[in-house]
């Protein structure tokens, strides 16, 4: 596949890549660029598109979640004194 870039550095993402990528108008693709020179394409997912990635089974309670730096904070102490 190919592409022409017009005197503004725009192109045409072709049609096949659009398909598979499901892209939309309007839709915000990212670019990387890797070492080795080869450039990824990749959509950039809406904020709305997370949510409910990281739903808890269950509502923490206010106490559950006053403990948990706490909880955290032993933890960290415990390993570092396996080091």
């Amino acid at each position: 596949m190919q592409s022409t870039i017009s005197s503004k550095g725009q192109t045409t993402i072709p049609k096949e890549i659009r398909d598979h990528l499901r892209l939309k108008p309007g839709d915000k693709v990212k670019f990387f660029i890797h070492p080795d020179g080869h450039v990824v394409i990749l959509p950039m997912l809406p904020v709305t598109a997370l949510k409910g990635m990281l739903h808890a089974r269950r509502r923490a309670s206010l106490e559950e979640m006053a403990e948990a730096p706490v909880a955290g904070a032993a933890e960290r102490y415990r390993r570092s004194l396996r080091s």
